[in-house]
């Protein structure tokens, strides 16, 4: 909410995650930005990998967008996170509405 009502919306998503990565930090939140999943298909590693925005406190896929509306297109990029990360929680931060928003997914 501190970034949101700091900076209100209408940003792009990579100022959010600047801002987010800034109060992380202060707030000595334990977080790993933009972490790389590798994706695995009958044991092969596919050469595509998942990034995800951030991993905070090694349990939670947080993930941030700047638009208008959540839709079910990242709730499902989100539940492939949690697919590869073996993580069961993943958070949907929308910055891009005038009200903050944000989705919980359960894996």
């Amino acid at each position: 909410m501190e970034v949101h009502n700091n900076l209100g919306f209408g940003f792009k998503e990579i100022i959010y995650k600047d801002a987010l990565e800034y109060e992380f930090t202060q707030n000595k939140i334990s977080f790993i930005r933009e972490k790389r999943f590798n994706v695995f298909y009958k044991g092969f590693k596919l050469p595509h990998s998942y990034n995800a925005d951030f991993i905070i406190d090694k349990s939670i896929v947080f993930e941030v967008k700047a638009t208008s509306v959540i839709v079910d297109s990242f709730v499902k990029q989100t539940m492939n996170y949690l697919k590869v990360s073996g993580l069961k929680l993943g958070i949907i931060a929308n910055f891009g509405q005038e009200s903050f928003v944000s989705k919980r997914v359960v894996f």
